[in-house]
């Protein structure tokens, strides 16, 4: 059986692998008998009404061709309706590819493997997070990791990673607790000085970092990853091991799991799927089965 298929492009994605990436994964997908049609916004907001156009013209997949942001964008098109999603990675996180087990910048592995998924039915449902009217993916980041992006994207200069490197150096000097009001589900209120808070629908961000690791985007609950008070030593110290996951064991760090979170804390901007949200407070929900992937 064939159908049209919609490739939904962001062509500045890793340095231009986006727009590149699109021919490989077309290329898959017309050999597996289906049509093609690429969708390219000339903003984000175009691209997403761009992206919905497609869905509710009853598109056979929405197949994003880029990074986290172009996948978030995408998410926003897909959620709550039938259309499978599918990732081709190209940018430079990618973690919610990782969190399903897709191929990472390969865009003619990752086209081959999304055709063959859906000409099998190889489709799942899984959760999504949801903060107002927004969904995501992966993590909602509030707190340091959230003051270092707010840094870096004010800052022209240096291009690319580095500024974050050096926001990242300016927001440790600056280090210092913020007083968070947290509620799990239909528990009490708590109060806790915090150096981060992090809210997992998946176990990663930022390109690779597990701040969740346990975090299962099939279980129906969100994780999240406390960071406590902590000195520039400490942090120093344990945030190598966020890579492995094993931050979860130093004292300073507690884990839970709920189905909804009320976060709050004062002059905090929260980012999902790095993409900035807004200002704390927020309710942050997880919805069982809010879209279906195509993958492994």
């Amino acid at each position: 059986m064939t159908s049209e298929i919609t490739l939904f492009v962001n062509p500045t994605a890793g340095r231009g692998r986006g727009a590149r990436a699109a021919q490989p994964a077309a290329a898959a997908f017309r050999a597996a008998g289906h049509a093609v049609r690429t969708v390219v916004g000339e903003d984000a907001a175009d691209a997403l009404a761009r992206a919905r156009a497609a869905v509710a013209g009853g598109t056979g997949a929405l197949v994003a061709v880029g990074g986290d942001g172009l996948v978030h964008l995408a998410l926003q098109a897909v959620a709550g309706t039938r259309t499978p999603l599918g990732v081709v990675a190209v940018g430079t996180g990618n973690d919610f590819a990782r969190a399903l087990g897709l191929p990472l910048r390969d865009p003619a592995a990752a086209g081959a493997l999304l055709a063959d998924a859906l000409g099998d039915g190889r489709v799942r449902d899984l959760d999504l997070g949801r903060a107002g009217d927004r969904w995501f993916g992966t993590v909602l980041a509030s707190g340091f990791d959230s003051r270092v992006n707010d840094r870096g994207n004010r800052m022209r200069w240096p291009a690319g990673r580095s500024k974050y490197d050096l926001a990242v150096l300016a927001e440790l000097a600056a280090l210092r607790p913020f007083p968070y009001r947290l509620r799990l589900d239909d528990g009490e209120v708590r109060e806790v000085e915090a150096t981060l808070v992090a809210v997992g629908n998946g176990p990663s961000y930022g390109g690779g970092m597990r701040i969740c690791p346990g975090a299962d985007p099939a279980d129906g609950l969100l994780d999240v990853t406390v960071v406590a008070d902590c000195s520039r030593t400490t942090l120093l110290r344990v945030f190598p091991r966020v890579y492995r996951g094993t931050h979860v064991d130093h004292p300073k760090v507690t884990v839970h799991r709920a189905a909804r979170v009320e976060l709050a804390a004062p002059d905090v901007t929260a980012y999902t799927d790095g993409e900035p949200l807004g200002p704390l407070p927020l309710t942050v929900r997880c919805i069982p089965g809010a879209v279906r992937v195509l993958g492994p």
